[in-house]
């Protein structure tokens, strides 16, 4: 979620707060729970209180027994008690990105419950392809942010994540919130984790009431914090319909579509000309019309005091006001609306049943959270859970393995990992992210159940373990270079714990560099040309790095990448560097050279342009060099995959594509998949099966990336375009089938220049790494 003045809340901060709840002696009794239509409400017989009825229904009575005044008191994310009517105050900002998170106001880690779960923040998860893992820490997220609001150690159930943009930008500071740059992967874990936090089944369905609500954020084309002077408030992107359609909003719309996300939150940027949350062709015609969103848009915080204050989009606040809710705003995050709203009806600016609108939305989001059912410790859904349900040892036991699948193994020269830990005499651990406990969490986090740093779980497996922090800070301004050097020479093994902190990459921060900052890589090259044998190198960071320095350097043995690993990130890295864990991550994102920093990041074509140099962005565009690709990871184990095409994969169906006109246009002749239909879309469905065989010599995971390609990348096609992915674990020498299910009006269409989907006919690829299966599209 976005931060302004209002809430722009630093690590450092968030850091302050957490010490002083732990280090207070005088802690507050838990709370009730807060509730309506209770056997002593005064409202308990009246239909908004009838939990038989829609919740839309009720809502609606709800709202129609309000005066304008109490109304306008709910259109902000502190809502206010309407005693009369038994309706106790509300907060509607909470976050749980990787984990119930101090951000917001909703959540109080005082009382029963001092400590959540933290996961691996989003990037380092989404490198393990794993779409049952994203769905089980969206399950724990909701189940501990349930137990919470039991205890009434939380004033409200709307959990504002999961963050669905494109990393669009190497550089930008908030990409580590994100499952990566491909649309695919997004969407794909926006499903499986909100699925997971709502309490749905990992197929859909089910969740009656809500276990908690989801908001994927923000919608759209948001990926800029400050670059260059221009800063994500004033910041006017300019968006082509085609990737708006490819690119940017097809996360959002799986959120909806498939997920059945309660909640969308536009965005503060401007999109050609209109800010995100001005704007009634996204918020009304797209999220409600087109998808059926069945729940509230939230502006990202202050955004609708911006798109006056820096954005100057309405003359007034009342007109400001005004314009966000006639567009289909539901809820302002911060209180502008209901500073201004009264006066906005006052002047005629909007009219009572505007408002009456949005809260209706947002009170069948409550109705459907039970908020309107009695006590909600009485639930047969979620009355039990309470603070025994909070850091259980299941929910530990996945925060270590979201770790260790995320990891990625980005080089492994002569099999030097795995580690023996017998023959691990003695080891210097070297690096200011080696034990920083707050280096583990990233942005947006809570206070963890339990923490364990690289070096304590290095010296899980290793007795004899010198450490030297070697820079000051991630800045690294200040290096014992020479100290540390000494420190290499006289150990068997050296292990490096470098990289990024939130120093360098955060909300309201982008880089301006892909290298290491400061004296990093001369620290590292020195204590790599000291050592007695290569060296390990673990990068601790969200965003991509250019390490071509130590991709070329034969005494830097090895290369991980362990984002921003969570609670369990220390076991987890000890673990895959003594061959207790396979390691099976492939990157989500591409890791550029320094040199893409002379693309301006204001500069929002996803497509190359040869004409003018520029490059194109993420693996579907990009025509440059790359330091590591697009779904890179190395492993301990040999895999192979094969396409099983034949009899064991039935291609598509295409006879009904018969008497549908078909468009040609400079030599491409191809039909629109609105012609085709849903039904039609259906009806073309395919599943496309692959063997995957693990040669050894250890057990492991392996995901399996399904890629689509076209005979040529011409007319704005991609270069390839991931479509689906499996994660298979195997023993060693064990062959599996894994099956991914192919839609072509998904799969095949690429967007035409005006954002128009369309199925090329003719041939079409499906990739899975060399191996090819050529499919005709044709009637």
């Amino acid at each position: 979620m976005g931060t302004s003045s209002r809430r722009n809340a630093t690590t450092a901060e968030a850091l302050l707060l957490a010490l002083m709840l732990s280090s207070s002696a005088a802690r507050a009794a838990a709370a009730d729970p807060g509730f309506s239509c209770g056997p002593s409400s005064p409202s308990r017989s009246l239909p908004f209180c009838d939990r038989s009825l829609p919740a839309a229904r009720r809502a609606a009575d709800l709202v129609s027994r309000m005066t304008v005044a109490e109304k306008v008191s709910q259109m902000g994310d502190e809502a206010a008690g309407m005693p009369r009517l038994g309706v106790p105050p509300y907060k509607y900002w909470s976050e749980g990105l990787h984990g119930l998170a101090f951000w917001g106001h909703g959540l109080r880690f005082e009382g029963a419950v001092r400590g959540v779960t933290s996961f691996p923040q989003v990037l380092l998860t989404a490198a393990s392809f794993d779409e049952g893992l994203w769905f089980r820490i969206g399950q724990a997220i909701g189940r501990e942010a349930r137990a919470l609001y039991n205890l009434g150690q939380a004033e409200g159930l709307t959990i504002w994540s999961p963050n669905v943009n494109i990393f669009r930008d190497p550089r930008w500071g908030r990409g580590q919130e994100t499952p990566g740059e491909d649309p695919a992967t997004a969407g794909k874990y926006a499903v499986a984790f909100v699925r997971g936090i709502q309490g749905s089944s990992a197929a859909g369905g089910g969740g009656a009431p809500l276990q908690a609500s989801a908001c994927c954020k923000h919608a759209t084309a948001y990926d800029l914090e400050d670059w260059n002077g221009v800063q994500r408030y004033n910041f006017a992107a300019r968006v082509t319909a085609r990737d708006l359609a490819d690119t940017f909003n097809p996360p959002f719309r799986s959120c909806v579509v498939d997920g059945g996300a309660t909640c969308v939150m536009c965005a503060y940027t401007g999109v050609n000309g209109v800010p995100a949350c001005a704007s009634s062709d996204l918020l009304t015609r797209t999220f409600r019309g087109d998808w059926g969103l069945d729940g509230y848009v939230a502006s990202d915080c202050d955004a609708v005091a911006i798109m006056r204050d820096a954005q100057r989009y309405a003359p007034t606040p009342e007109d400001t006001v005004a314009v966000a809710l006639k567009a289909g705003l539901d809820l302002n995050c911060g209180n502008y609306t209901q500073v201004h709203g009264m006066a906005a009806i006052r002047q005629g600016k909007m009219a009572e049943k505007d408002v009456d609108k949005a809260l209706t939305n947002l009170f069948a989001v409550r109705m459907r959270l039970g908020h309107f059912d009695g006590d909600p410790r009485g639930s047969a859904h979620y009355g039990g859970l309470g603070a025994a349900d909070v850091c259980t040892a299941e929910h530990k036991s996945l925060a270590l393995q979201a770790a260790q699948d995320g990891i990625v193994l980005l080089k492994n020269d002569a099999g030097i990992l795995p580690l023996d830990r017998s023959a691990v005499g003695s080891a210097a651990v070297i690096g200011h992210n080696a034990d920083n406990p707050l280096v583990l969490s990233g942005n947006y986090f809570g206070p963890a159940c339990e923490t364990t740093t690289p070096l304590k779980g290095l010296q899980g497996y290793v007795k004899n373990v010198r450490f030297l922090a070697g820079c000051n800070s991630a800045a690294c301004g200040v290096a014992a270079t020479g100290q540390a050097a000494a420190l290499a020479s006289s150990s068997e093994y050296v292990f490096l714990f470098m990289g990024l902190s939130q120093d360098q990459e955060k909300e309201g921060l982008d880089r301006t560099s892909l290298l290491l900052p400061g004296k990093q890589q001369s620290l590292i090259t020195a204590v790599a040309s000291a050592a007695k044998r290569p060296v390990i190198l673990v990068l601790l960071t969200g965003g991509p790095l250019d390490v071509t320095f130590a991709q070329s350097n034969p005494k830097i043995g090895a290369i991980l990448w362990a984002g921003y690993p969570g609670q369990a990130g220390g076991l987890a890295i000890a673990s895959v560097l003594f061959g207790d864990h396979n390691p099976s991550g492939r990157l989500p994102v591409t890791w550029y050279p320094e040199d893409f920093t002379k693309v301006p990041m204001t500069d929002m074509r996803m497509r190359a342009d040869p004409a003018t140099g520029y490059p194109g962005r993420s693996y579907r565009f990009y025509t440059g060099k790359t330091v590591y690709n697009f779904g890179y990871g190395l492993s301990y184990s040999k895999f192979s995959r094969r396409l099983l095409a034949g009899g064991k994969n039935p291609a598509p169906n295409t006879s009904l594509l018969a008497g549908l006109p078909a468009t040609s246009k400079d030599t491409t002749s191809y039909y629109h998949v609105d012609d085709i239909g849903a039904d039609g879309c259906e009806q073309l469905k395919f599943p496309a099966e692959v063997q995957v065989e693990n040669h050894g010599p250890m057990d492991g995971k392996h995901s399996v990336l399904m890629f689509l390609r076209w005979p040529n990348a011409t007319n704005g096609r991609p270069s390839s375009q991931l479509i689906g992915f499996r994660s298979q674990h195997l023993k060693a020498g064990e062959k599996a089938n894994v099956r991914i299910d192919v839609s072509p009006c998904e799969h095949f269409s690429r967007a035409r220049e005006d954002g128009k989907m369309v199925i090329d006919r003719g041939s079409h690829f499906l990739m899975v790494g060399r191996d090819e299966w050529e499919i005709s599209f044709e009637a």
